[in-house]
């Protein structure tokens, strides 16, 4: 018997996900031990990104999937903090000149701009290293099996290396020089985005010990959010409020990027995410995972999200 999808208000999963955005970034200025000894311009370059606020999305994500499963908050933190590091990296380097050529991030100068191009560069290699560090806590302090935190690794070198992230942004980056359809526009949305929320999820399907269909169940939700989610941002650009977003509006024009209101109009692309986001509920809601109203609550969230 088919679950009834339940729906959560804008006002209700609010406070959650304020709550988690708090406690990550609690860890986040903890994820690096004292006692480690490393250059001071170093330390201050990744902290300048990792704490420049942002929504917290993906270690929410892995939070929220591993209490949907009754798994712990505190044995995911780490892998929550660890994706967001890896997250953080990929920004650094996007806006480098060579990349995106970004002024702004989160409504503040990018990383480039305050410490230069060699240190941003570091910067981001030290957050994508340490990253693996941190998902190592999850095994060594709070229980999660060994072979559980092994398949933790090996998911985040492969959503967010070549054949994930890293390939999106290099097709991302061939795009730039002659788009020519949708197929093209939706791999890199899949890869540079999709990927990593795809990990999320089942990181902390991993971390609740999640059988081999709650962890597919858990990747098709990803995968239906985190196209939604990129192309939200797609439309955002062209109709969104500068001041709630950070960042400029209409850079895609301007850089002459192709997008999917470019191929389908603004209002099919609505349309998109309104049905991506019903697959992705559906995904979660067939009685698979015992507790899914959270993740339910963050897809209709992210739907109707204006940053």
């Amino acid at each position: 018997m088919k679950r009834a999808v339940i729906r959560l208000d804008k006002q209700a999963i609010s406070p959650y996900i304020e709550e988690i955005s708090a406690l990550v970034t609690s860890h986040l200025q903890q994820a690096i031990p004292s006692e480690w000894s490393f250059p001071d311009n170093l330390k201050e370059a990744m902290s300048y990104s990792l704490m420049a606020g942002g929504k917290r999305l993906r270690p929410l994500l892995v939070i929220a999937a591993a209490e949907a499963l009754h798994g712990s908050r505190d044995a995911a933190l780490p892998v929550a903090c660890a994706v967001e590091m890896v997250h953080t990296y990929s920004l650094i380097h996007d806006d480098l000149p060579a990349m995106d050529d970004d002024d702004f991030r989160r409504g503040k100068p990018t990383n480039h701009k305050v410490f230069g191009e060699a240190m941003a560069i570091l910067a981001g290699d030290a957050l994508l290293t340490h990253a693996f560090y941190s998902v190592v806590q999850a095994s060594k302090h709070h229980g999660v099996p060994a072979e559980a935190a092994l398949a933790i690794v090996e998911d985040l070198a492969r959503y967010a290396g070549p054949s994930g992230m890293v390939g999106g942004q290099a097709a991302d980056m061939e795009g730039e020089q002659g788009l020519t359809d949708l197929d093209q526009l939706r791999y890199i949305h899949e890869h540079k985005t999709g990927d990593l929320i795809v990990f999320c999820l089942k990181a902390g399907g991993r971390i609740a010990s999640a059988s081999a269909e709650q962890l597919q169940a858990l990747e098709t939700f990803g995968r239906a959010i985190g196209l939604a989610f990129q192309i939200q941002d797609d439309i955002l650009d062209l109709v969104g409020d500068e001041s709630k977003l950070g960042k400029k509006t209409q850079s895609d024009l301007k850089q002459q990027k192709v997008t999917y209101p470019y191929f389908i109009g603004l209002e099919e692309s609505r349309a998109e995410v309104d049905r991506l986001t019903r697959q992705a509920r559906e995904a979660v809601s067939n009685g698979l995972v015992p507790s899914p109203e959270r993740l339910l609550g963050i897809a209709d969230y992210l739907m109707h999200r204006d940053r």
